[in-house]
């Protein structure tokens, strides 16, 4: 871990800077959750938590998902399961995003998986 020291500083500034407002990242991250479930996309809201929300884009791959993603303005991160994305919800991320999100999503992905 080269770059331990790098990652624990943004860590140490969130929790400094941060903490009160992360109730907010996971609002917005179960709003979205429960948005693409309703949209009929494969994601269980139940399971986030936090601010990640992870997508099953299946029988799509990363590379084939990301790019549709890409295409409607969004960006989805890889996971080391194939067929999962996931989106993350952070300080950048507001509600016209996430309501932006939940338009371009299933718009990009509804006639590959079945959406």
């Amino acid at each position: 871990m080269r770059q331990a020291g790098i990652v624990a500083a943004a860590g140490v500034y969130a929790l400094d800077h941060h903490v009160e407002r992360l109730a907010d990242d996971h609002a917005r991250a179960k709003r979205l959750a429960l948005g693409l479930a309703g949209a009929g996309l494969a994601v269980d809201p139940d399971r986030v938590e936090t601010n990640f929300v992870q997508v099953d884009v299946s029988p799509l791959s990363h590379a084939e998902a990301t790019a549709l993603l890409e295409e409607q303005g969004v960006g989805l991160s890889a996971t080391i399961h194939p067929g999962i994305l996931r989106a993350v919800t952070h300080l950048g991320i507001g509600d016209d995003d996430v309501d932006a999100a939940l338009e371009a999503i299933p718009r990009a992905l509804r006639t590959r998986v079945g959406v």
